[in-house]
């Protein structure tokens, strides 16, 4: 089992929150960026850099996990083709991306995105509190232990 960081976008108070589970737990993460960022001094933190191509984080993070990982992303595609490959996806607000909902939520943001482009529609979701932190926290604390009891 591995948790993986869609790093770019990643609030900092998301990704040291995984890092003090990875810490507690033993599980590595792995963080992928298009560029170079801070992260601690663990043999169970690492970051791998791609190009700068758009996508390029995704495709990596899809090449590379598998079923029984973690993956913090708030990339709605990247969670839709996630769950389609078995690995679980949830975003730093604590949602939990499920075989159910992850349709709808592609379609949700697409739309949101069409109404953006026609300018009908500005702006995106509010900055992380407090309680998205706490959200988050407890969906991964479920997942985790979802993925644990799931594992052979």
């Amino acid at each position: 089992m591995r948790i993986w960081i869609d790093a770019d976008a990643c609030p900092k108070m998301i990704k040291e929150f995984v890092y003090k589970v990875s810490h507690r737990l033993k599980i590595p993460v792995v963080l992928v960026a298009n560029s170079g960022m801070y992260y601690p001094r663990s043999n169970l933190v690492s970051l791998v850099v791609v190009g700068r191509e758009i996508d390029e984080a995704d495709q990596h993070i899809l090449a590379n996990c598998a079923a029984g990982d973690l993956v913090v992303t708030a990339d709605i595609p990247l969670a839709s083709e996630l769950i389609d490959k078995g690995v679980a996806a949830i975003n730093p607000r604590g949602n939990v991306y499920t075989p159910h909902n992850v349709k709808e939520a592609l379609a949700t943001r697409n739309l949101m995105q069409d109404l953006r482009e026609e300018g009908t529609m500005s702006g995106g979701p509010p900055p992380l509190g407090p309680r998205d932190r706490e959200k988050f926290a407890n969906a991964m604390d479920r997942e985790l232990t979802r993925l644990q009891r799931n594992s052979p």
